[in-house]
């Protein structure tokens, strides 16, 4: 019967410790990745693309408002804001001086439906100031998917463009988003619906 020296057993036994150790070592690398150099549980970067993912993006604020078809409130700063949407006019329903006009309701309800609880992004426009003389922020709006809701109310109908003293950045394409509604009679364009009473 062969017998192996005592030596060579406990050499065997060292390697085989040391295969083991360098094989757990291994794998717990393959379960751990990098961020800016720094070694991170891969659990915790599940954690941190998911707060990516929620996180709103720094320029966009929340509706808190919509008070009619071309007007809505946001918070920045912890402020409410209210913003006058650039290029568009939609029917009056709020103002105290006037009646409500022909197809504002429809208007405002649009508006409240396109944007009541969400995030939208605002672009300023050099060219029209600021303000307007109500103290109103000027801005084109634009939805979480990108939609310019200025243009978007004009080419379905909810309002006309309106051009206040100087022409403003789209207001070509505003232009022609009415040509539009009004050859293919949309909304307030349509036949029989405000008629004469339509601006």
């Amino acid at each position: 019967m062969h017998t192996v020296p005592m030596g060579s057993r406990m050499v065997r036994t060292g390697l085989a410790v040391l295969a083991l150790a360098l094989f757990i070592w291994i794998s717990s690398i393959g379960s751990r990745v990098h961020i800016a150099g720094n070694p991170v549980a891969t659990s915790s970067v599940a954690a941190v693309e998911t707060a990516a993912a929620v996180r709103p993006a720094a320029d966009t604020y929340s509706v808190t408002k919509v008070i009619d078809g071309d007007t809505l409130v946001v918070e920045m700063n912890g402020k409410n804001v209210k913003i006058r949407l650039i290029g568009l006019d939609t029917p009056e329903t709020v103002d105290p001086r006037k009646p409500v006009q022909c197809f504002g309701k429809e208007a405002s309800d649009k508006a409240k439906e396109m944007l009541s609880g969400k995030r939208v992004r605002i672009e300023q426009d050099a060219s029209q100031g600021e303000y307007d003389k109500y103290g109103r922020l000027l801005a084109y709006v634009y939805l979480p998917d990108g939609t310019l809701l200025n243009e978007y109310m004009i080419a379905e109908g909810y309002g006309h463009e309106y051009t206040y003293r100087l022409p403003y950045k789209y207001q070509k394409e505003f232009k022609a988003a009415q040509s539009r509604a009004q050859e293919e009679k949309k909304g307030l364009w349509a036949d029989g619906v405000c008629g004469a009473n339509m601006k």
